[in-house]
């Protein structure tokens, strides 16, 4: 089995979600008491996001490579970002480590496309729906048509991400509006809804959303289980 390397802490909460899911999925493939062979490194997201409020990303770049060395270190056989908005600086990253990096919106989108789906609404950060290292992937190689939300709705998306859903509070007016979001992106003619907020998961289930929706937490651990236990397991083809 190999060893997963998890960046976390952007924010716990969704961490300790990627870690449950990562252990279910090696348990249900393998059986018994099997579990994950993984290491973290958990930051401190106030950290964090005070370089992101404060435009430091060359700051937040280097923490990034550091952690991902760190973890190359430590015996993992390939690293993960567990969050959306800082694979802004995953480029970076990848080339600053031996190791691959599993980019967590490439298993997302084969997922859509292997579903026949293209025109997408996005979901996330304002970073990952105003700036081009997010769009930019799904667009250029992987040919998705990405729809985002009017700036103001993008403001009340980013509000909640971070005022409610990073600090574990769920609140139902949160759920109605953004249910009304993804019925506005249904409307431009979004055939489905990536979630880019590794914490949207935590407020929006699949009754929320009138199309289809992409939780990339849970594909993105998805994805680090298969490649985790690739030599394990009998070829299913």
């Amino acid at each position: 089995m190999k060893t997963i390397g998890l960046i976390g802490g952007m924010s716990w909460e969704s961490s300790a979600v990627y870690y449950r899911l990562i252990n279910e999925g090696v348990r249900r493939r393998l059986g018994g008491l099997h579990s994950a062979r993984c290491l973290m490194w958990s930051f401190d997201f106030a950290e964090i996001e005070n370089l992101q409020r404060a435009d430091r990303w060359d700051d937040a770049t280097d923490r990034m490579i550091e952690a991902a060395r760190r973890l190359e270190r430590g015996g993992a056989d390939f690293v993960m970002i567990c969050t959306n908005t800082m694979h802004r600086m995953a480029d970076n990253v990848q080339a600053a480590i031996d190791i691959p990096l599993l980019h967590i919106a490439d298993p997302t989108a084969a997922r859509i496309r292997a579903d026949g789906l293209r025109r997408v609404g996005l979901l996330g950060t304002a970073f990952t729906m105003e700036q081009s290292f997010y769009k930019g992937r799904l667009t250029e190689r992987h040919d998705l048509d990405v729809l985002v939300p009017d700036e103001d709705v993008r403001r009340t998306i980013h509000q909640v991400i971070y005022e409610e859903l990073v600090r574990g509070r769920v609140l139902p007016d949160s759920r109605r509006a953004y249910r009304a979001i993804i019925e506005r992106l249904q409307r431009r003619g979004a055939e489905a809804i990536i979630l880019g907020c590794t914490e949207i998961m935590l407020l929006i289930a699949p009754d929320d959303s009138p199309v289809p929706f992409y939780d990339t937490t849970s594909i993105h651990a998805e994805a680090a289980v298969t490649i985790s236990l690739e030599k394990m397991l009998p070829d299913e083809g």
